[in-house]
């Protein structure tokens, strides 16, 4: 197969991998009314857990692939990718869908990395800027695959459609894989499977702590367990990190304040982005009547910014100053998020799809350039470190915006249910509501979960912005304290 054919081929994978972040957020309001009768807090699990395993899991992913065969470990993260998804679409209860979406979310930290290792190694050196460029310019078109396909696939009415058209499109990558993709040499890359799993382990208790809030109690003891146990494990982490001699992410990097900064930002976008996410699809479906195909297209403004304008960041920057860009950046994401959270259910589409685009031209502004500054934090021989950092930020920040934007949307939902309905039958999610009252209080019901979602892009909104400030300052710091010239 040609150089193109291989590029679509790998770009097929990435944008299955990563349109599989956005897609299950359609299917939440699907999820909620199913057999399944999974509570608040199993919802954003069976978002969530895809996401994290993924984050923290996509570092290692890339070191086994130096060491075992870029293609092999590829292949192997296909064929995972297809398990979890097809055990997710024939799942009886939540913990059997909870257990697809963690064996897919390690399918997809083999499968991210390596695809651009394998085209790496098949294209001249005179071709590899473009070629990353083209790689890194799919993780956000997958956004878009993912709302389009998603919403297409669930036109058939069952969530389970959503996994199993996951599954076959990963076994039919597979086997082209297979059949396209050449054999790399093998490096003596050590890999850190303590590390790796002390990560995943802080990061589940972690959001263990934020998710089990609005249910258990915020002074119950599995919340107040999980983040005890999350503060000790990324204590552990760090202790293990900086003794091995290659390890999963080398903490000592963060001493660099512009990587620190840039990650920090990078975890805030995503932060922002996906906590959107994960209520728009719902807004969409129960405030603005959409159906789930009008809901997968309903998102399609905030992409557009992204689309067309990140190519024009670079010039922006050289003309307005790197702070500048990103204090614009975040003014429109954490600004967009809160227009958003203005809307009601008399709000028009065309006033929502406004603030969305407000939204996508802050992400559109921050990507290249938050990308840039941890590129450029690092010697070229670290570039794969790099890389790493930039999707592991992405990933957490998307766990961590949807765990929080869930925990409010849930506390905020039950308190802003008429009270007969709170205390009769106490539900957690519109679902539940919707299926325990007459279509008589259906409104209300609605307008409760209307005034949730508000103070969820409110709260999403406001932090955005303060971990913005928070980065700008880190800049301007970093700055002063840099030695004066001779």
């Amino acid at each position: 197969m040609s150089g193109r054919g291989l590029m679509a081929v790998m770009c097929a994978c990435v944008a299955l991998v990563v349109g599989m972040v956005a897609a299950i957020n359609l299917a939440v309001p699907m999820l909620a009314a199913s057999g399944l009768h999974p509570t608040a807090s199993g919802l954003v699990w069976i978002v969530d857990t895809y996401v994290i395993v993924f984050a923290c899991l996509v570092i290692p992913g890339g070191a086994a692939g130096d060491r075992f065969g870029r293609k092999g470990v590829l292949l192997t993260g296909m064929v995972l990718f297809a398990a979890g998804a097809l055990l997710s679409a024939i799942a009886p209860n939540v913990a059997v869908v909870l257990a697809g979406r963690a064996v897919t979310g390690v399918g997809a930290a083999a499968v991210l990395p390596n695809t651009l290792a394998v085209l790496l190694h098949a294209v001249p050196a005179e071709r590899r800027g473009a070629t990353i460029a083209i790689w890194a310019s799919m993780t956000g078109i997958g956004g878009v695959v993912g709302n389009l396909g998603g919403g297409a696939v669930l036109s058939s009415g069952s969530w389970r459609w959503l996994f199993a058209a996951a599954a076959v499109i990963a076994l039919v990558l597979t086997a082209t894989v297979a059949r396209v993709a050449p054999v790399s040499s093998r490096h003596d890359h050590r890999l850190d499977p303590l590390g790796a799993a002390l990560l995943v382990a802080a990061s589940v208790a972690l959001l263990v702590g934020i998710v089990q809030g609005p249910e258990a109690g915020w002074g119950s003891a599995v919340v107040i367990g999980g983040f005890a146990c999350s503060a000790l494990l990324f204590a552990a982490w760090t202790l293990v990190e900086l003794k091995v001699e290659q390890p999963l992410l080398d903490p000592r990097l963060l001493r660099i304040p512009a990587l620190r900064s840039a990650c920090l930002g990078m975890t805030a976008v995503f932060f922002g982005m996906f906590a959107l996410f994960y209520v728009n699809a719902s807004f969409l479906q129960y405030g603005m009547g959409f159906d789930v195909v009008q809901t997968g297209l309903g998102i399609l403004p905030l992409t557009v910014p992204i689309i067309l304008g990140a190519r024009h960041v670079g010039r922006l920057s050289q003309r307005v100053g790197l702070d500048a860009t990103i204090a614009l950046a975040f003014l429109f994401v954490g600004g967009g998020l809160l227009g958003l959270s203005a809307s009601d259910a008399q709000t028009s589409y065309a006033g929502y799809a406004t603030w969305l685009v407000v939204t996508g031209i802050g992400v559109a502004l921050a990507l290249p350039a938050l990308s840039g500054v941890i590129a450029g934090s690092l010697p070229p021989a670290q570039a794969g470190v790099g890389t790493g950092m930039q999707a592991t930020t992405r990933e957490f920040g998307s766990a961590l915006g949807v765990a929080v934007i869930g925990t409010v949307l849930t506390s905020r939902f039950v308190a802003a249910l008429p009270p007969d309905i709170r205390a009769d039958h106490d539900p957690h999610t519109v679902a539940q509501a919707l299926a325990v009252t007459g279509p008589d209080r259906a409104p209300e019901v609605v307008a409760a979960f209307v005034t949730a979602a508000d103070a969820g892009l409110r709260v999403t909104g406001w932090s955005v912005l303060v971990l913005g400030a928070l980065v700008l300052l880190e800049s301007l710091l970093s700055r002063r304290r840099l030695p004066e010239p001779a």
